[in-house]
C-alpha cells in the first residue's frame, strides 16, 4: 500500500475524538497546540470586540439623545437638527449656525436704564412693539468668568424698550431663587457673555420670536414662548404683559416663563393640574388655563417640595 494511503488509514483509525484528535494519554503535537492557542486567542478577541461594541453602542445612544423642542401652548415637536440634552455641568453643543439670529454685542449703555422689567407698573399693551430688527444685545451686568454651574447668556432684541442688563438681573434672581431649579443649591447657574453658554435666553418681539421658534418647527403664533436646543425665546408681549390666565403681576409671570422654559432645557416635559385648589406646576401650560389649580410660577415650594402634577403625553 502506498505510504500516503497508509498514513491516512492510521490517522482515521487511531483518533477516537475524530480526525486530528490526539490519542488518549498522548500529548498533542506542536501543530495541534498552535492551532488550539490560535483558536483561544480568536475567541478572546471576539469576546473583547463584542463587549466593546456593547459599550460603544450605549455611549452612542446616550450621546445621540435628542430633547424635543417645546412651545408653552403646544406639545413637543420632533426636529432632526435638535442639539443634545445638556450635560450635568449644564453645557451642550452649540446650536446650528442657521438657528442663531444676527447678534450685535454692544457695551453697557452709558445713559441710565429705564424702569426695571421687575417693577410692578402696568404696561400699555399698545406700547409693546410687534416686530423688531432681529438683532440682539448681550447683557453685560452680572457676567462673570469665575465659578462653576450651568452657563447661560441673556440677550435682548434691540429697540424694544427692555434694558438687557435689567432683564438679566431679573433672570439671575429667578434662577437663584430657592423655589426654582437651583433648590437646595443642587444646581447653580452662571451668567456669561460669550459663546461658552450652554443656554441662551433671548427676549424678542412676537414676530422675531415666531421666526426663531419656527426654525425648530414650532408655531408660536405671535403669542407664546418656546425652547429649542440651547435657545429659549421669550415673547416680549408675555414678558411685559403677563398672561390673562395667570393671577399675578407680570413680574411673577416672568418667573413662570423662565422656570417653564429652563425646565424644558433641563429635560422636563409638560405636566397638568394635580387637583382643584392645588398650585399649578411650573411645567404646566398655564396660559391655556389652570384646570382648577391656582397660579404658580415655581417648581418647588418654600419647604423644598416639588410642585408637580401628572405628566402630559
Amino acid at each position: 500500500m502506498h505510504s500516503d494511503e497508509t498514513h491516512r488509514i492510521r490517522g482515521a483509525a487511531g483518533g477516537r475524538g475524530g480526525a486530528g484528535a490526539p490519542a488518549p494519554g498522548r500529548r498533542p503535537s506542536r501543530a495541534q497546540s498552535r492551532r488550539d492557542t490560535a483558536r483561544r486567542k480568536r475567541l478572546r478577541r471576539r469576546r473583547a470586540a463584542l463587549a466593546g461594541t456593547v459599550v460603544v453602542s450605549a455611549a452612542v445612544a446616550a450621546f445621540l439623545y435628542v430633547a424635543p423642542p417645546w412651545q408653552d401652548d403646544g406639545s413637543a415637536v420632533a426636529a432632526g437638527q435638535e442639539p443634545a440634552r445638556p450635560s450635568a455641568a449644564g453645557t451642550s453643543p452649540p446650536a446650528p449656525a442657521s438657528a442663531s439670529p444676527k447678534l450685535l454685542v454692544s457695551p453697557k449703555p452709558s445713559e441710565p436704564p429705564g424702569d426695571s422689567p421687575g417693577t410692578e407698573e402696568s404696561v400699555d399693551p399698545d406700547s409693546v412693539p410687534h416686530s423688531g430688527p432681529g438683532t440682539f444685545t448681550v447683557a453685560r451686568e452680572g457676567v462673570t468668568s469665575e465659578g462653576g454651574g450651568s452657563r447661560y447668556r441673556v440677550e435682548v432684541e434691540d429697540g424694544i424698550g427692555v434694558d438687557p442688563d435689567s432683564a438679566a438681573e431679573d433672570v439671575a434672581e429667578i434662577l437663584a431663587d430657592p423655589r426654582g431649579w437651583s433648590k437646595g443649591k443642587s444646581r447653580t447657574f452662571r451668567q456669561v457673555g460669550d459663546g461658552s453658554a450652554g443656554l441662551v435666553i433671548r427676549i424678542g418681539t412676537p414676530k422675531t420670536t415666531d421666526r426663531l421658534c419656527g426654525r425648530y418647527g414650532l408655531n408660536t403664533r405671535g403669542e407664546v414662548n418656546c425652547r429649542g436646543g440651547d435657545n429659549v425665546m421669550v415673547n416680549l408681549a408675555r414678558w411685559q404683559l403677563g398672561s390673562p390666565t395667570f393671577d399675578g403681576p407680570a413680574s411673577e409671570y416672568r418667573a413662570l416663563i423662565i422656570n417653564h422654559e429652563v425646565g424644558h432645557w433641563l429635560g422636563h416635559g409638560h405636566e397638568t393640574c394635580p387637583g382643584p385648589g392645588k398650585p399649578a406646576p411650573a411645567m404646566m401650560q398655564q396660559i391655556k388655563g389652570l384646570k382648577g389649580c391656582t397660579s404658580n410660577a415655581w417648581p418647588y415650594d418654600t419647604d423644598g417640595r416639588y410642585l408637580g402634577g401628572p405628566s402630559v403625553p
